[in-house]
């Protein structure tokens, strides 16, 4: 089983460069951070996990610039969104920014995907909260055109575009994996779009069961990477029999000097299931 980081990079925590040294120095193999573009000030959306809405969601670096800056200063760490969010999110200046992304990182990039949750968010850009899923499976039929076909066009109810140029296109071929987050209602998008499944937190003992529906609604075998997941040797021992292919241990959005010594603890536990 691999492992890997999720966090949320603000502009009070550790910095993208530092963080992508220490997690490579550290054996980790990947980093997927969140992103959100703004808070609005008048919010009624509900946090999904409950109580207040914490700090970092309002402070969150651009995804792109900050994995960029870890691309940068590391040779082998994976580096990914955990989520982008497609909901609010233009086609083409996406697909260009992962391609992007994937030719500076050499190949590294790995593109988590979601729908996102705050309705306030989405109508500052335009977005219907009701038709969202709808338009993220459209955007992404779109991203996928724009990176594999030389002279892509596409004609849907939400994306509508002519034939385009649009380079870079991205090292990994056909295309950087996807990594689709959401629960059992995305199962569908991760059947479609899908190299793995993103899944948010869930405790082994709810996972396993999870995994046989996936299965079955795909017809395949997905791998499953688990965000958010706890740094508890027992919950990564349930992981591991689960065959999850991938943890990503929670990081805090805390300074330097906090953040190493958070990786530190990970990395320790890690080493124990290698």
């Amino acid at each position: 089983m691999k492992f890997g980081i999720s966090t949320f990079i603000t502009d009070l925590s550790i910095r993208p460069a530092p963080l992508g040294r220490a997690l490579e120095e550290r054996g980790f193999d990947s980093v997927f951070i969140a992103e959100h573009s703004h808070i609005p000030a008048a919010r009624q959306s509900p946090y999904p996990s409950g109580g207040e809405l914490p700090d970092r969601y309002y402070r969150t670096l651009d995804p792109f610039v900050a994995l960029t800056a870890v691309a940068t200063v590391t040779e082998r760490l994976l580096v990914g969104t955990g989520v982008a969010l497609i909901s609010q999110r233009d086609p083409i200046h996406t697909a260009k920014e992962v391609a992007s992304l994937d030719l500076i990182s050499g190949g590294r990039a790995l593109f988590g995907v979601g729908v996102g949750w705050n309705r306030e968010e989405m109508a500052n850009h335009g977005t219907d909260f009701t038709t969202r899923g709808r338009l993220v499976n459209e955007r992404l039929r779109a991203i996928t055109a724009l990176w594999t076909e030389e002279k892509a066009e596409f004609h849907g109810e939400f994306v509508d575009f002519d034939p385009v140029y649009a380079w870079p296109k991205p090292v990994r071929k056909p295309h950087p994996p996807i990594f689709v987050g959401g629960g059992r209602r995305a199962f569908p998008r991760v059947a479609e779009f899908g190299d793995a499944w993103l899944a948010n937190s869930v405790p082994p003992e709810a996972l396993g069961p999870q995994i046989e529906e996936l299965r079955a609604v795909a017809g395949r075998d997905i791998p499953v990477t688990v965000f958010a997941a706890p740094a508890e040797p027992g919950a990564i021992e349930g992981y591991a029999a689960l065959g999850v292919e991938r943890v990503l241990l929670y990081l805090p959005s805390d300074p330097e000097q906090e953040a190493l010594a958070h990786l530190d603890r990970f990395a320790g536990i890690a080493a124990r299931f290698r």
